[in-house]
């Protein structure tokens, strides 16, 4: 028995935690994330003062920001090693909701301490203290509960045990991993208690890989023998089954093409013969021709969002769909017939099933994957010129000319991504999130380095960028570490960038500045609706935001903090930049003066979004009359 408090316990237990995946043991618990305020730092942060043991304590700049850097570190771990955050009660708890949805969303997992309120209430209203007058047990904390897999409060120094147990359970479950919030309230983390031995022992919790049911698999097997022409579908469980291996081989065998999902990409190799790349509304042109001609898709690891189906309109009525997942929520998904179970050991078995299976492709597979490429070096040498045409014109025969007169921005986005693939290292993690960026790199993007593109898109948080990359830098310290950020999303939340530099973990910002939430306009303005708050433009004499384009001197601003920056308005300019700044220690921010409207379209692909059904604007009419047309088509669950 130790006598402590329930904040050395906290300490002592996380030191202890390891876990086991194929027989390779490593540590669980990397450190602790925090900014320290009145609610944690008397109780956690002096347990840590006064013996952290191997932990590593890193000081966060925004208590989302740093939720973000720890959800990438184990993302880039494939979900084998955490860095847990804390934060005090209030504004600093409220501040991690959004990082807890995002890891949830994406089965990442994230252990968040945030500090609550006194146990005892002696002191109520605390400071900061969130007082609601039907119930006194309510605080700040509650609002996680919606967004976690697991949610507790500590009000006893003793229940500290139980808590920490089930969040161990579910920081390392395949199938339904996410955020977990271990509420501390102030008063108990100083609370001491008599604390058995067995609780600090060292725990190694074995991630075991689930074992498919045989007549699960053989069910699967007969739709899969039947079919002429299927298509698997690769998600973010083949990425944590670590099996893109085994997929290849699988699908070469039965000549079978694969797509990725956001989060499947970089689990296999680009350059695969079967490999069609990006899969629905921010796919390309192969993976979507195929998709559509499928009879039967096969989802290994995905949870089917409206992306990667295109709101359920990409496939065939009479497609039939299967699913290998952990999870049996998202394996029961388009009413597919399921096998759950561990994506490698799923694959194998279906492999055993099928025996000698093939299918009838013969040359689909590679001339789809040849008229992407043709549209890939169209897409690489996009360049502005007299006879530029953008995605949406309306407007934009003003807003070109004058980003340009302000900026000097003559790069389309397409053709700085080209160029950025071609100059970086082959095996640097590209980080991104929001805007337009996911599309066009889903499509563009190519890698044959193995989990080197760390892509959050199953919440799109705008500001996971760069505290993304600053994780995946943690994780990965000896490779290059690219943040693709637009220009709405760093000024969002880029406050990781100093903590960068605090550590000394050089990671590189490529800011693409397009003067607006450039991906939002785009939807505005192709259903109908009017240029209204998308762009950067100052209020004009009418009240609206119509007004002259203002522009930001980005790398001016990324200097103060002793980054290596660099600005971009031509392709040359830009090739300069990203061969410098790979000899530089410190972290780089290259802003990238793009043109408005200089992305990636869509590639058959169709997107759900609510729109009015009565408007006086015919354009908006149209927009409605084409979305019932799509939904007419599309799949209804």
């Amino acid at each position: 028995m130790a006598i402590m408090t329930m904040g050395q316990a906290l300490v002592k237990f996380l030191d202890n935690q390891y876990v086991s995946f194929d027989g390779k043991e490593s540590k669980f618990v990397d450190g602790i994330f925090t900014v320290f305020g009145h609610g944690i730092v008397c109780g956690l942060g002096q347990a840590l003062d006064e013996n952290k043991g191997a932990l590593k304590v890193y000081q966060g700049k925004n208590e989302q920001g740093m939720a973000h850097v720890a959800a990438s570190f184990a993302k880039q771990h494939n979900r084998r090693k955490i860095i847990a955050c804390s934060s005090s009660i209030g504004p600093g708890a409220a501040n991690m909701i959004t990082a807890a949805a995002t890891a949830t969303v994406n089965n990442v997992p994230l252990l968040l301490f945030p500090a609550d309120t006194f146990a005892c209430r002696q002191p109520d209203p605390v400071l900061q203290q969130f007082e609601q007058p039907y119930s006194l047990a309510v605080t700040t904390n509650d609002a996680y509960k919606p967004v976690c897999r697991y949610w507790d409060r500590v009000m006893r120094p003793e229940q500290l045990m139980s808590a920490m147990i089930n969040a161990m359970r579910v920081l390392t479950d395949t199938a339904n991993t996410g955020a977990v919030c271990v509420s501390l309230c102030q008063d108990v983390e100083g609370e001491s208690y008599d604390y058995p031995d067995e609780f600090f022992k060292k725990r190694v919790h074995k991630i075991t890989r689930i074992a498919p049911a045989e007549d699960e698999i053989a069910e699967i097997a007969e739709i899969l023998k039947l079919a002429k022409k299927p298509l698997i579908i690769a998600g973010g469980g083949v990425r944590y089954s670590e099996c893109g291996d085994t997929l290849q081989k699988f699908c070469e065998k039965h000549n079978i093409p694969f797509a990725e999902t956001q989060n499947g990409k970089s689990a296999v190799l680009s350059s695969h013969k079967l490999n069609l790349g990006g899969v629905g509304v921010t796919g390309n042109l192969s993976a979507n021709l195929i998709a559509k001609a499928a009879d039967v898709v096969i989802g290994i690891g995905t949870r089917f969002s409206d992306f990667t189906t295109a709101s359920k309109s990409l496939f065939k009525d009479d497609a039939s769909f299967v699913t290998i997942n952990t999870d049996r929520f998202d394996a029961y998904k388009l009413g597919a017939v399921k096998a759950v179970c561990d994506a490698k050991l799923g694959i194998e078995a279906l492999d055993k099933a099928i025996g000698d299976y093939s299918t009838e492709y013969t040359t689909e597979i590679a001339d789809a994957k040849k008229a992407w490429s043709e549209e890939m070096e169209k897409l690489s040498s996009y360049t502005y010129s007299d006879d530029f045409e953008p995605i949406i014109k309306a407007r934009y025969e003003k807003t070109i000319p004058e980003f340009v007169e302000k900026t000097g921005g003559k790069i389309t986005q397409t053709a700085a991504l080209a160029l950025i693939r071609e100059k970086i290292d082959d095996d640097a993690i590209a980080v991104a999130a929001a805007g337009s960026l996911p599309g066009c790199m889903q499509r563009m993007w190519t890698t044959d380095s193995l989990y080197s593109y760390n892509m959050e898109y199953g919440y799109s948080c705008m500001g996971y960028e760069i505290a993304g990359a600053l994780g995946s830098k943690l994780a990965e310290p000896e490779k290059e570490v690219y943040a693709f950020c637009g220009d709405g999303s760093y000024l969002m939340l880029h406050s990781e960038l100093v903590t960068a530099i605090q550590e000394n973990k050089k990671i590189n910002v490529l800011l693409f500045d397009n003067s607006g939430f450039g991906c939002i306009n785009n939807l505005q303005m192709s259903n109908g609706i009017g240029n209204l708050a998308t762009e950067f433009r100052k209020r004009d004499e009418n009240g609206d935001l119509l007004g002259e384009i203002f522009t930001i001197d980005f790398a001016k601003c990324a200097s103060g903090y002793g980054v290596k920056t660099y600005t971009a308005t031509t392709l040359d300019e830009l090739a300069f930049a990203l061969e410098d700044s790979k000899k530089q220690t410190v972290s780089t921010l290259i802003d990238i003066k793009v043109l408005p409207k200089s992305m990636t379209d869509g590639y058959g692909a169709w997107w759900h979004v609510g729109i009015a059904s009565t408007s006086s604007k015919e354009a908006v009419n149209t927009a409605f009359e084409n979305k019932e047309e799509n939904l007419r088509k599309a799949r209804k669950f």
